[in-house]
């Protein structure tokens, strides 16, 4: 049987699928309809459900598998669902959201084993003890969940997945540069989004938290850094506490982007670009992998709304 992201131009099909989506909008006739992200292993491709009754937007929320019958279009050279028809999957078929789910490209296992190693040769022990104290406080979560709702690394274990990639790009700058402070660097790293395990609220059905919403992982994750010095009985004043908040708080690199600080140190200045490159490929790969080559891929909105050309070669 077909997946979503295999289908062609023009193809209807039945097949079961995930809600991964469900955002309930007004039209401009002022009728209520449902933006909806449909899912399964091999990738995601929006749709909309017009028209939509309460009872419907009651019943179609995100996190559910339906049957979906519908026809593969496209809509500004993104590939997009006209929804033909569509039911709630029974217990009785296959009705389990991690059916559906994309994952991690490593087992939760690896990742562990790799982070663990890096979490070593942080040197510094005030970093070392704060960075396993948070690890411990939420690793069922962080191993758990996306990275993100919808751009980068939004799939179970994308959080973890994206730490781990970041670590990767670090050693080999701190291989060719060795006056990069290497401990201070990963600790960064290894905290930078972590407040996304309150954030968001998981890996099913992922939406933003009323902290998410209000707040945003930068300052919760700031938060947690102060509640783990009290805990450990920390000087929350000290340079080693203060240049590691300084790390994460930055790593938006700019004011608009939620920052409240922009980078003032080496290794800060280095996260914020390690984490724009590597969010970047990620939103490319899976961008590129729907095209043949010598085709353009849909506009990328995290990207400026460009699309990118897979070239013949």
């Amino acid at each position: 049987m077909k997946k979503l992201k295999e289908l062609v131009l023009d193809e209807t099909f039945e097949m079961f699928v995930l809600l991964k989506n469900a955002d309930v909008r007004v039209a401009k006739n002022g009728k209520k309809f449902i933006a909806l992200t449909f899912q399964d292993k091999s990738g995601s491709i929006d749709g909309k459900f017009w028209g939509a009754s309460d009872e419907e937007i009651e019943k179609f929320v995100a996190g559910t598998v339906v049957l979906l019958g519908g026809k593969r279009e496209a809509y500004q050279n993104a590939p997009q669902i006209k929804i033909l028809n569509m039911r709630l999957a029974t217990e009785l078929e296959p009705h389990d959201p991690s059916l559906y789910m994309e994952a991690a490209p490593m087992t939760r296992e690896e990742m562990e084993e790799e982070i663990q190693q890096v979490i070593f040769d942080i040197q510094n022990a005030t970093w070392n003890r704060i960075v396993r104290h948070l690890y411990a406080k939420y690793h069922e979560e962080f191993y758990e969940f996306p990275a993100a709702k919808r751009n980068h690394h939004a799939f179970a274990g994308g959080l973890a997945f994206h730490t781990l990639s970041m670590l990767r790009l670090a050693k080999g700058i701190i291989h060719f540069y060795p006056q990069v402070n290497q401990s201070l660097l990963y600790a960064g790293i290894l905290l930078h989004d972590l407040g996304k395990v309150i954030e968001l609220s998981g890996s099913v059905g992922t939406e933003y938290t009323l902290a998410g919403n209000l707040l945003g992982h930068i300052v919760i994750v700031d938060e947690e850094i102060t509640k783990a010095c009290e805990e450990l009985k920390l000087d929350q004043m000290s340079e080693d506490v203060v240049v590691l908040k300084h790390m994460v708080l930055s790593h938006h690199g700019l004011l608009e982007y939620g920052s409240p600080v922009r980078p003032q140190i080496m290794e800060a200045e280095i996260l914020h670009q390690l984490d724009n490159l590597d969010a970047s490929i990620q939103m490319m790969l899976g961008a590129l992998k729907s095209i043949e080559p010598g085709e353009r891929t849909e506009r990328i909105f995290g990207l400026d709304n460009r699309n990118f050309y897979l070239p013949n070669v």
